[in-house]
């Protein structure tokens, strides 16, 4: 880690003055695009609010916050989700957490004080209390695949550390497969997906923005599909899914993993972790 971003990363924590501060890594896509169908792309990155809100909370509850993406890069927002319908309507509450957002420069590309899913590694997990994954589209283009990420995600498994995500963040859970792109491809190009061997969390109940829910914002993708939809790729490697209606927010709970459906979800998956770390 350069010095520059041990300075950032500590002015992160500097809040987490309580004795039971926790250490919460935030680990982010390094992708501006997700690739569709037919060789079209779209525009992406994380959402606002799904990394704002929780971050936040998180942040007002004196516990330390890191940032971390596969490569280290800054991570994109998503420009359509810089919108008050996000944080209920309400302008101000927006204009809060974007003002955060630049406070922390994470999406600064120059004083970033993101790190590396390697460095990550190298220093130990043991310092990391829970992981928080938001959406955004960008993670189904390479967190689902990232062995760095899968790593993390079964040593925390393993340890029953917990390990929230929302949106389309819970796609992230694939990279703890032996060969994620070997159950994907098929999902890929149309094809019925066998069942994933050996997948940690068969069997867990658990959320994503549901299909419904990606039929209903298909026009954001300006004419493009999507190769293939969260919901039947986790249900097809053996997660026990269920929803709420489109766009109501929806939390599930089992064991170390907590899920979100949807951006309108964020606020009580954040509220569900910092629960879990009182425990």
């Amino acid at each position: 880690m350069t010095f520059r971003k041990t300075i950032a990363a500590a002015a992160i924590g500097m809040a987490a003055l309580s004795a039971n501060a926790a250490n919460i890594l935030v680990v982010l896509s390094d992708e501006s695009q997700l690739a569709l169908r037919d060789n079209r792309t779209f525009d992406t990155g994380f959402y606002a609010n799904e990394l704002m809100q929780p971050v936040k909370k998180l942040l007002d509850a004196g516990h330390t916050v890191t940032f971390a993406t596969p490569f280290g890069k800054a991570p994109t927002v998503d420009r359509s989700s810089v919108d008050k319908m996000y944080f209920g309507n309400d302008d101000a509450s927006m204009q809060q957490h974007l003002a955060l957002l630049d406070k922390l420069q994470v999406t600064s590309v120059t004083n970033s004080p993101v790190v590396s899913l390697a460095r990550v590694e190298q220093g130990g997990y043991d310092r990391y209390d829970a992981v928080y994954i938001p959406g955004g589209h960008a993670p189904m283009q390479d967190l689902l695949h990232s062995a760095p990420l899968g790593r993390l995600l079964a040593n925390f498994h393993q340890r029953g550390k917990p390990t929230a995500l929302v949106c389309h963040g819970p796609i992230a859970l694939l990279s703890t497969l032996a060969q994620p792109q070997a159950f994907t491809k098929p999902l890929e190009t149309g094809a019925k997906a066998g069942k994933a061997p050996a997948w940690i969390y068969a069997g867990y109940q658990m959320t994503v923005i549901s299909n419904s829910e990606e039929e209903a914002a298909k026009p954001m993708l300006n004419g493009g599909t999507m190769k293939f939809t969260p919901q039947t790729a986790l249900e097809r490697a053996g997660g026990v899914y269920s929803s709420a209606a489109n766009w109501q927010p929806k939390v599930v709970q089992d064991r170390e993993l907590i899920t979100g459906q949807n951006p309108a979800s964020a606020n009580a998956v954040a509220d569900a972790l910092l629960a879990r770390l009182k425990r």
